[in-house]
């Protein structure tokens, strides 16, 4: 037969080092970092035009900057919503590829998007939008698992075309 004292103490031990730790080491959690100095020459660079900005190459800007980011898995419309810069336009990317082919301004010719445009493939009851890099690749999430960016258009299958790059806005 087992003995529930010898787990009992272990527990209540446990316990009491695990209330004991943090207090311990509180002095040493209170002092501060020092201070990070800055570099005597350092110029800031000026770009014309920053991420998220509502440009066309801000939506570019805003995908390179987050490259590897494995944040907006599964949230492909609020990655290119948010690379210009709003968020909470559209429900999901066939919804958004939907209302710009209601809006007069889905592009099916196979013509090579702009940069900034939305790029949208039918893969699944949602779709999936990324962001032209103006070169006939894309940027978007759920390229090998993150934000990234692909040569091609063909990177995914069933693609629909895409609409202009504008700030997205329901029509």
């Amino acid at each position: 037969m087992r003995s529930h004292r010898t787990g009992r103490w272990a527990a209540t031990t446990l316990a009491t080092a695990l209330i004991i730790a943090p207090l311990a080491a509180a002095p040493a959690l209170a002092s501060p970092a020092p201070a990070v100095q800055p570099a005597a020459s350092q110029s800031a660079e000026v770009l014309p035009f920053s991420p998220a900005d509502g440009t066309a190459q801000g939506a570019v800007e805003w995908f390179e900057a987050n490259a590897g980011s494995t944040d907006y898995e599964g949230l492909c419309e609020m990655a290119a919503e948010n690379a210009w810069g709003v968020t909470g336009v559209w429900p999901s990317a066939i919804d958004h590829w939907n209302g710009a082919v209601a809006a007069g301004k889905a592009h099916t010719d196979g013509s090579t998007p702009p940069a900034g445009a939305f790029v949208y493939w039918n893969i699944s009851e949602y779709g999936h939008v990324g962001i032209a890099d103006g070169n006939g690749g894309f940027h978007s999430s759920s390229i090998n698992g993150a934000l990234g960016h692909a040569d091609s258009t063909s990177y995914f299958t069933n693609y629909l075309g895409w609409s202009d790059p504008q700030v997205p806005a329901t029509p």
